[in-house]
């Protein structure tokens, strides 16, 4: 498995195109589709499924877009799947005003973590609530990679100041989920550069002071 990381919709927020022989996984389409439109042109890369790690506007500007050019289904936690329709509890209704984002109903909700297979691509999905309720990680062992939306970032962590953002659940989330994985997993987060769990440990102010 390949993967490419793009910034997309008006936070420029990391969006993943996951891709091998040809077909891909999307992770969070935040807008700019005809940027995203030309790398999956350039790469050949036919989308066979949407994955969101939450439900956030600027993760989700471009869902509909994608799944109309695609033909191909939405998936996104069962705790979030109000969200897509609704902006105002996506956020866009606040922070967008005028501009509110929203789409169609996603075609497929998760309701537990466990093992997946989508398309021939297998992972780990792992619920990471504190950033908002129903976050979601996308665990692909094999790659050593996790693609957690934002819930850990390069010396930092998901703000949880925002509807359904709860700070103890996030730390929760942090020590039994994300800092559980191999110290050298990628994380491939939602805004900025990617990091491994190891130096997160290590490094990061708002967990190294918890016994890390």
């Amino acid at each position: 498995m390949k993967w490419e990381k793009i910034s997309l919709g008006p936070l420029q927020t990391n969006g993943f195109v996951l891709y091998k022989d040809g077909e891909g996984l999307m992770i969070d389409p935040g807008g700019s589709e005809e940027k995203l439109f030309q790398l999956l042109d350039d790469k050949k890369i036919t989308v066979k499924a949407i994955l969101l790690t939450h439900a956030h506007f600027d993760h989700i500007g471009g869902v509909e877009a994608v799944r109309t050019k695609y033909q191909c289904p939405v998936y996104v936690h069962k705790d979030e799947a109000e969200w897509l329709t609704d902006p105002t509890l996506n956020g866009s209704a606040l922070f967008l005003r005028e501009e509110a984002i929203t789409s169609e109903k996603a075609d497929h909700v998760f309701s537990k973590e466990g093992s997946y297979t989508i398309s021939g691509f297998q992972f780990e999905l792992l619920e990471t609530p504190g950033h908002s309720p129903g976050s979601v990680s996308y665990y692909f062992a094999e790659e050593k990679i996790v693609f957690s939306g934002d819930v850990l970032f390069h010396g930092g962590v998901g703000r949880t100041d925002l509807p359904g953002g709860d700070h103890d659940t996030l730390m929760t989330t942090l020590h039994e989920k994300m800092l559980k994985l191999p110290d050298e997993t990628i994380v491939a987060n939602g805004h900025g550069p990617e990091t491994l769990i190891g130096k997160e440990k290590e490094h990061n102010p708002f967990i190294n002071g918890f016994g890390w």
